[in-house]
């Protein structure tokens, strides 16, 4: 709306202008005409300054420059007009003739701010402006300013105000040369600064040659660049940057130009000595010339210089990466290449854990910031003459020229004890992990193989969690991933997959309370496949998405079912197992809330069970864990006591339920230390209000010792092996023998 308005006072302003230098010349009086000049330019001056402070364009103060050129041309007008109320005659020169030519250098200046490039130098620009300048100037000075000095029957002040007429016109039209090819598509106010422009330079042409036509033509000109001036500023497209040109098409133009500026001189000789009217005038082409060729060879060199500076700039961009600074993958290759020529060389390749899923809840900025965190963490620590690169993404590649194993060993450590600190971004604390692999020369000069090696040992450490050295064997193991992660589609879309259900019991009756729902994999030519061997295949290569989305519904599924058909006896709850892959993901929640909606499950019957490790991260991983909890769904810490700091995920991570591990519960039945741990932890579940069931519960003396300490939830073998149709009506003893 506002933009609407400026348009329409714009029009106003151009329309109202236009009117008033058609009906100039039919004024009756000079006096009228002078006051006239001086209330337009007024008038031109408060709507340029109007003009500046609405757009606020980017070269505000160039503009501010030409708004006090303005207002010299207007104090000019105003001295002219009282000049001729209080004399019969303008004497000439006066200082209305001072006001007009102090108006020219902010105009000039002003105009070359405006007409300036980012892309080229100053010195350059100058030297450009320069070059038209001289070439124009030479011209002016055969034709017009030499014979005006050598009138030796007009007054010397005069005559150097005459002269100083177009000698400041040379200077603005070379300035405004560089202003209409600053674009390939100039806005309307920069095409309504060059016509201002344009019609100044044919005012003063004028009146330097043809003062007889001063009052019809020359102040209507000044009249019009008036209206020129005010209605560029005015105009919205004054904050609009210019479309540059094509590099290429600049570079032509500016050439042209130049080339154009330089053939004065013989153009000059040509058209004087032709014309045959008055003497060539050897000394004024002569350092004319010098002054040209000067101009352009200091051109030449800059022209040679940003040309050097250029390709300098081009290569770093062609071997850098542009958001952290690195080496690129182009240039890592390079320098492989090169250290295996000299030595052996180590390299290491790490992926960023962790990475996608702060892109998917914070957005792309703070994972730049990420990538630029850990690209510093890095490259300091490393030794001299260590590369690092981004070879894209979130992966990352480290180059040790001519070291040992233990010196890339003690590297790949290096990095994973910096990475192990969490990153501040702004308000948020992250902690990225990182699989790093690395693999050394070993008998091979193929700087392909050697990086295929470290790609190789890259991923057998995000499968393991653990940095990992390439050895042969991953290979086979690679290749044995790579065909168990295709066959894993066939499997889900015919019906190999199958879930059991492990059941959990009250102590000490064994009444069964839950289940927790596990998935076996019926493969037609090799059997059973353990759990342990396809799942962290599936979850490497992404398809644990989809498998556990599966597991989800048909385990939720299964569980109405039973409700159904088994009413009072049917188990209260049923636990899931869900990964961190899956908990990374940003409608895991919604998922979950689709599930339970349309199979009919309440929320309170469905357990999530997480292990330490998928949460210890922070990020997306608790954010979801506290969406699902705020769902109304409960939550199991599985394995716990092994993780890295089990006891403090109880403050970050909303938990109902920790699932002792069966590590602790093994020698539960020894004197001394072994059961300390186990009774510590029922003492802090009790303590926090939480539920906890021993897993891995295998004889009947455990079961007893287990509730001897408090313990009121059991599963495993003792009571019962993972079916698909556990017997929920069946209790049985705890007590040993």
């Amino acid at each position: 709306m506002l933009t609407g308005r400026f348009n329409r006072g714009w029009s106003l302003w151009m329309g109202l202008g236009g009117l008033v230098c058609v009906g100039y010349p039919f004024v009756p009086s000079d006096s009228a005409q002078a006051m006239l000049s001086w209330l337009v330019g007024s008038a031109a001056v408060l709507v340029t300054l109007a003009g500046i402070r609405r757009h606020r364009p980017a070269g505000a103060r160039w503009w501010y420059l030409v708004l006090v050129s303005q207002i010299f041309w207007v104090l000019g007008d105003l001295l002219y007009w009282l000049d001729g109320l209080a004399h019969t005659g303008h004497p000439y020169p006066s200082w209305a003739d001072a006001c007009y030519l102090t108006a020219f250098p902010p105009l000039i200046a002003g105009l070359y701010g405006l007409a300036r490039s980012r892309r080229q130098r100053p010195l350059a620009g100058l030297v450009d402006t320069a070059i038209i300048a001289a070439g124009l100037g030479l011209v002016y000075w055969i034709f017009v300013i030499g014979p005006i000095l050598a009138d030796r029957a007009t007054p010397l002040l005069a005559r150097l105000a005459t002269v100083g007429y177009p000698t400041a016109s040379v200077l603005m039209i070379a300035v405004v040369a560089r202003l209409a090819t600053r674009a390939a598509h100039p806005t309307p106010s920069a095409w309504l600064l060059i016509a201002g422009s344009g019609m100044t330079l044919a005012s003063n042409v004028v009146y330097t040659l043809f003062p007889a036509l001063m009052g019809d033509v020359v102040y209507v000109g000044f009249l019009i660049a008036y209206v020129f001036w005010a209605g560029a500023a005015l105009h919205p497209s004054v904050s609009a940057p210019p479309v540059p040109r094509a590099t290429e098409r600049f570079g032509k133009s500016r050439l042209a130009v130049l080339t154009l500026s330089t053939m004065v001189v013989p153009g000059v000789l040509f058209v004087q000595g032709g014309a045959g009217t008055r003497p060539v005038s050897w000394l004024a082409i002569g350092l004319g010339a010098v002054v040209l060729f000067l101009l352009v060879l200091a051109r030449m060199s800059g022209f040679v210089a940003q040309v050097q500076t250029q390709a300098e700039q081009l290569e770093v961009l062609a071997m850098h990466d542009d958001l952290t600074g690195l080496a690129n993958r182009r240039l890592f290759e390079q320098r492989v290449r090169a250290a295996l020529r000299t030595g052996e060389p180590q390299v290491a390749m790490l992926d960023l854990t962790g990475f996608k899923a702060v892109n998917d809840r914070l957005g792309h900025a703070v994972g730049d910031q990420v990538l630029i965190a850990v690209a510093g963490r890095l490259r300091s620590g490393l030794r001299p003459g260590a590369l690092v690169a981004r070879m894209g993404g979130d992966e990352f590649a480290v180059l040790a020229p001519d070291a040992s194993d233990a010196d890339g060993d003690a590297m790949v450590a290096r990095i994973c004890a910096a990475l192990r600190v969490p990153i501040q971004v702004g308000a948020h604390k992250l902690l990225i992990g990182a699989g790093v692999g690395i693999a050394g020369t070993d008998g091979t000069d193929d700087p392909g193989e050697l990086l295929r090696r470290a790609d190789v040992a890259m991923y057998a450490a995000k499968a393991s969690g653990r940095q990992h050295r390439y050895t042969p064997c991953l290979d086979a193991e690679a290749g044995a991933d790579a065909r168990l992660g295709a066959e894993m589609r066939t499997a889900l879309d015919t019906g190999q997959f199958r879930l059991v259900y492990q059941p959990i019991v009250a102590l000490p009756d064994a009444h069964l309370v839950a289940v927790e729902a596990l998935i076996r994999w019926h493969h037609p030519e090799r059997g059973l496949i353990n759990p342990t061997d396809f799942i962290p295949v599936a979850e490497q290569n992404g398809f644990i998405v989809e498998l556990g989305a599966w597991i989800l519904h048909t385990a939720c599924t299964q569980a109405v079912t039973w409700q159904h058909t088994h009413g009072t006896h049917a188990p209260g709850r049923i636990g899931v197992n869900v990964s961190a892959r899956q908990l990374a993901e940003p409608g895991f929640t919604d998922l979950v809330a689709h599930t339970l909606t349309t199979t009919g499950l309440p929320a309170h019957h469905l357990v999530i069970e997480v292990t330490e490790t998928a949460v210890f991260g922070g990020g997306q991983s608790v954010q979801t864990v506290k969406d699902l909890r705020h769902l109304g769904v409960c939550i199991a810490l599985d394995d716990f006591g092994t993780g890295h700091s089990s006891l403090g995920l109880l403050q970050t991570v909303p938990v109902d339920t920790i699932k002792v591990d069966k590590t602790f519960v093994d020698t539960i039945t020894k004197a001394g230390r072994h059961a300390v741990i186990a009774t510590a932890l029922i003492q802090v579940a009790d303590g926090l209000g939480l539920t906890a069931v021993a897993e891995g519960v295998e004889t009947a003396e455990q079961a007893t010792e287990l509730h001897r300490l408090g313990y009121r939830l059991a599963q495993g073998y003792h009571f019962g092996r993972p079916v698909a149709e556990p017997d929920f009506r069946r209790a049985r003893s705890t007590v040993a023998g």
